[in-house]
């Protein structure tokens, strides 16, 4: 049976972690606090006044938010985070609102999904702070929020991510005092990083290891706090009439598709998209290769992917992406943007959209032409991360291709956006989306020791999904009586 995080297993090492973090100061945020930042008590807003929004402060743990006021320094709270992008940049009709990840400590999204991981492990005494490692496997960005979140939650991080991901993760994990681990490869071995989690298991008896891919923490983080901030985000631009018609999400992990379980039970009739690339179509062709669009790491299907609730796949061209990146990011490219009806000012925000941004902007160009979308029809998709995350990529982009012109930024956009078709795509039926979940098997039963019998459950059980995103509350319950323990809300 999928074991469900609902009741305390070591009160010996959960009394440990209260004494440590009673020492330490560090308070815990419910994922109701992370939803809404309003429930947050006044005496801490009071104080993250005086804080940087990557400041390796504990109380920066009430910034895993989408509703982080938009400044480097001393924000609170407001509506969450996201841009509109216009017909003038897209082409199409229907509207499309991009979330930016910008936002969160860390400049991505990925600190929520780690917390949702190890906060229930901590509370209920199946982590030890005083003594354990957190390890992070990944390919990019959730290494990075799990060393950011182990920092304030004091707990040494060890971060596993492919060899070939972008020079700023590494310099940064470095920076933040993490143990880094680079594996062979880039964006699409994942099995490497499998590999070396298991090598950890058998040799390093002091570490945990939250692999995103099938920790059910990281899909319920997004649940719970994605899944209700997009709702508000399109109640706030939807006005009279308009539809909630797709939601995009790159499936990486499938933590950030699982808000897409969230708004089923608020729109029924979204269309839900998962999107990868098309050097690398696993879900589109059980397909596999190696591809540039960092953070969507592949070759398998995640074991925490409900793949009953995907209604969509598309397959994305990763040269499309570095070269939108490009026109996204050089003087020259903002420039001719803002000299073909786009706003200048959305012009100088679009370096908010990292590479899978991109990516997955693309997939809402292609879901809105296949079907026949409308003015009256919004999209809303993910910036998980920004450019800032890719400077190095634009550096060697320049160094292979030469400086940016006005005439490749009109090339770019005409062919790479403009020119999207609905082509590599493809709307799943129920054997379709039987056969994806299928393929769970392989890399989960086989290679990584799950139950088969569980993952007949997954399918099968049609009670299991919700089961699995309600452990919030009973996390929000255990968060509270740990702070009341703590004595630090007195």
């Amino acid at each position: 049976m999928i074991p469900l995080i609902n009741h305390i297993t070591n009160p010996e090492v959960l009394e440990k972690a209260i004494a440590r973090y009673r020492e330490k100061g560090i308070i815990l945020p419910t994922f109701a606090q992370m939803q809404n930042p309003q429930l947050i008590p006044g005496i801490i807003m009071d104080k993250l006044k005086h804080i940087g929004l990557w400041d390796l402060h504990p109380l920066n743990l009430f910034r895993l938010t989408w509703k982080n006021e938009p400044k480097a320094s001393g924000g609170l709270f407001g509506p969450p985070n996201f841009i509109e992008l216009p017909k003038a940049l897209t082409g199409i009709d229907a509207r499309i609102l991009v979330m930016l990840g910008k936002w969160f400590p860390t400049g991505a999204h990925k600190v929520g999904a780690a917390y949702g991981c190890l906060a229930p492990q901590i509370i209920t005494g199946g982590f030890d702070p005083t003594c354990q490692k957190a390890v992070w496997p990944s390919t990019g960005n959730y290494c990075r929020g799990g060393a950011f979140d182990s920092y304030l939650m004091d707990v040494t991080a060890v971060a596993i991510l492919p060899e070939e991901m972008s020079r700023e993760r590494f310099e940064w994990l470095k920076e933040i005092g993490a143990e880094v681990i680079a594996t062979p490869g880039s964006e699409s071995n994942v099995k490497e990083i499998y590999d070396k989690c298991w090598e950890i298991r058998r040799t390093r008896k002091d570490c945990m290891i939250f692999n995103q891919f099938e920790e059910f923490g990281n899909s319920c983080w997004h649940y719970e706090v994605t899944g209700h901030a997009i709702e508000e985000a399109f109640r706030i631009a939807a006005g009279n009439g308009a539809q909630f018609a797709a939601y995009i999400s790159a499936t990486g992990s499938a933590g950030t598709i699982a808000a897409g379980d969230y708004l089923r039970t608020k729109f029924p009739h979204l269309k839900v998209v998962a999107s990868e690339a098309l050097q690398c179509p696993t879900l589109l062709q059980n397909g596999f290769g190696s591809h540039r669009i960092e953070g969507i790491g592949d070759k398998h299907v995640p074991w925490i992917h409900n793949v009953r609730n995907t209604d969509v796949v598309t397959a994305i061209d990763d040269e499309d992406c570095m070269r939108l990146l490009r026109l996204f990011n050089e003087k020259e490219g903002q420039g001719y943007l803002a000299s073909n009806g786009v706003d200048p000012d959305l012009a100088g925000k679009l370096d908010m959209i990292g590479i899978s941004g991109i990516g997955n902007i693309l997939s809402a160009i292609k879901t809105a032409k296949y079907f026949d979308f409308t003015a009256d029809d919004i999209i809303v998709t993910i910036a998980t991360d920004s450019a800032a995350m890719y400077g190095s990529r634009l550096e060697e982009l320049t160094a292979d291709r030469g400086a940016y012109s006005r005439l490749q930024a009109a090339r770019d956009h005409e062919k790479c956006m403009l020119g999207t078709s609905p082509a590599w795509m493809k709307e799943l039926g129920y054997a379709d989306r039987k056969a994806i979940h299928n393929l769970k098997y392989f890399t989960w039963v086989e290679q990584q020791g799950k139950d088969a019998d569980d993952l007949r459950q997954l399918w099968d059980d049609r009670n299991i999904w919700p089961q699995i995103f309600s452990q919030p509350a009973r996390w929000d319950e255990l968060i509270d009586e740990f702070n009341d323990r703590t004595g630090l809300l007195k």
